[in-house]
């Protein structure tokens, strides 16, 4: 099973940023973390690295629900949304599956949740 769903889109770095943070939005995520790898290795490493982002998604009514339903599920909250720029100037979009990532947690409710998460975040990443 595949972690995650993932595109290759016809845009520039920031053009997908700005494209991937309203298409979040459209299906109910708030972008809370935007983490900037390329950045913070050069500042902490000095190195230079490709354009990486990585998007912290969160939409509120299931992350109240997985919450309610497992205790220690804020260690795998939120749901990452990465845009990286390859080396051939292309951009990939991805975004964590739920399911993929929980699996290891039996736990039904916690189960639909990922199921319903899971949708919506294949939403996003078919509508770039």
């Amino acid at each position: 099973m595949s972690y995650h769903f993932s595109k290759t889109i016809d845009l520039g770095f920031d053009e997908a940023i700005e494209k991937t943070t309203a298409i979040l939005k459209e299906e109910g995520f708030g972008v809370l973390t935007d983490i900037d790898i390329k950045e913070t290795l050069k500042k902490k490493l000095d190195v230079d690295f490709r354009n990486y982002r990585i998007l912290g998604a969160c939409n509120p009514p299931n992350a109240y629900k997985a919450l309610q339903a497992e205790g220690h599920i804020g260690l795998m909250l939120p749901c990452n949304v990465i845009v990286q720029e390859h080396e051939d100037g292309t951009v990939e979009v991805s975004a964590v599956d739920p399911i993929a990532s929980m699996q290891a947690i039996e736990n039904k409710e916690l189960g639909e949740v990922a199921d319903t998460v899971q949708g919506m975040l294949k939403k996003v990443i078919e509508k770039l």
